[in-house]
């Protein structure tokens, strides 16, 4: 039976997290997210986990690194400008082929920006989380259910393609608080087996393995470079997905993800009742980005296309962009640095662009 809690949204995604079978988090507290290392302080000890406060961002994606070679699923979490501080350990995890989970609360940047929710961190979060190439398989939940549901998954994505999986949220999602449907708790012996590439284990000559991202002869490293390329060619093929909202008859299409989506949907209601035909194509995943809805928009039909946002200068709407292809009118809105939408201020502005 499902079991439905009160709970914060930050909250909701450690217990999430705990039940996909996440037994190690280091990380370092700061606002929007800090109730998701406060709460796992606790509960990793109850299942025989581990909980580590490191020093820094940069120690705790360290120690994430070491763990998850062990095959444990590991998870850190983070915002805005402590998130940018574990990048090098997001590329030194890519080159590695080591699987783990990041949340990403994001707030108002760049720099030490505000402590308040934004939408700032896309580019990051979609385009190089690392050097190298190094991308993230980048989820973005619409509401703290889905922000669970995402989570309980993103370890099953991390183990099967070996990778870092970000969810890429923000404080209003996190600081909310609501009625949730927790999963179930999985059994470790149910999780997948590693026995073929962790650390613990030893070759079948007998010899010691080694994880690294540095690879000699030099050829090993574009053979890297290589699988990397395959595997997000393969992500785009089977695993971009998106919400189509009101999409039937819409003549005035938004795009628009996280918090912005819902409100989106309140100023797609007012526009119906105003007789205009309004719908949305939200991205559930931001890499790899649901391309085929946006190119398959007709002309014909479609008037313009309206990217809200939480992001000043625009971010996502770059992406929206060149999938429409110029084919139709993009124009994009919004706030930004912890300044949140109100749907009468997007609907105001809105109406303005459709004159």
């Amino acid at each position: 039976m499902s079991e439905i809690q009160f709970m914060k949204g930050n909250e909701a995604i450690a217990e999430a997290a705990v039940r996909a079978g996440c037994r190690f988090f280091a990380g370092y507290p700061i606002t929007p997210q800090n109730e998701i290392p406060e709460y796992l302080s606790s509960r990793l000890f109850e299942v025989g986990g581990t909980f580590i406060q490191g020093e820094s961002e940069v120690a705790s994606i360290n120690m994430v690194y070491g763990a998850s070679s062990t095959g444990t699923r590991c998870m850190t979490s983070s915002s805005g400008c402590g998130i940018v501080l574990k990048t090098e350990g997001f590329g030194y995890l890519t080159g590695a082929n080591l699987p783990c989970v990041v949340i990403d609360m994001s707030r108002g940047g760049p720099g030490l920006g505000s402590i308040l929710p934004a939408q700032q961190d896309y580019f990051y979060a979609t385009k190089a989380i690392s050097n190298g190439g190094a991308r993230a398989f980048v989820l973005a939940p619409g509401n703290m259910q889905e922000a669970v549901d995402m989570t309980y998954e993103a370890f099953d994505i991390a183990d099967k393609y070996r990778c870092v999986v970000l969810l890429l949220c923000d404080g209003v999602i996190g600081n909310m608080m609501g009625g949730v449907t927790l999963p179930r708790m999985r059994e470790l012996s149910e999780l997948p087996d590693k026995s073929d590439w962790v650390i613990t284990k030893r070759n079948g000559d007998g010899s010691m393995r080694m994880i690294t991202s540095c690879y000699v002869p030099i050829k090993l490293v574009e053979d890297q470079n290589i699988h990397m390329a395959e595997m997000y060619e393969a992500w785009k093929k089977t695993e971009s997905r998106y919400e189509a909202y009101r999409m039937e008859d819409a003549e005035v299409v938004f795009a628009a993800y996280g918090t912005s989506a819902g409100i989106a949907r309140e100023v797609i209601k007012a526009l119906r009742a105003d007789g205009i035909k309004a719908g949305l194509l939200r991205p559930q995943t931001l890499f790899p980005f649901p391309e085929a809805p946006y190119r398959a928009l007709d002309p014909e039909k479609v008037k313009q296309v309206i990217c809200l946002e939480m992001s000043i200068p625009g971010q996502m709407v770059e992406d929206i962009r060149a999938y429409v292809d110029d084919r139709i009118p993009v124009s994009h809105w919004g706030r930004s640095g912890g300044i949140l939408m109100k749907p009468e201020e997007a609907l105001a502005a809105v109406r303005t662009m459709l004159i």
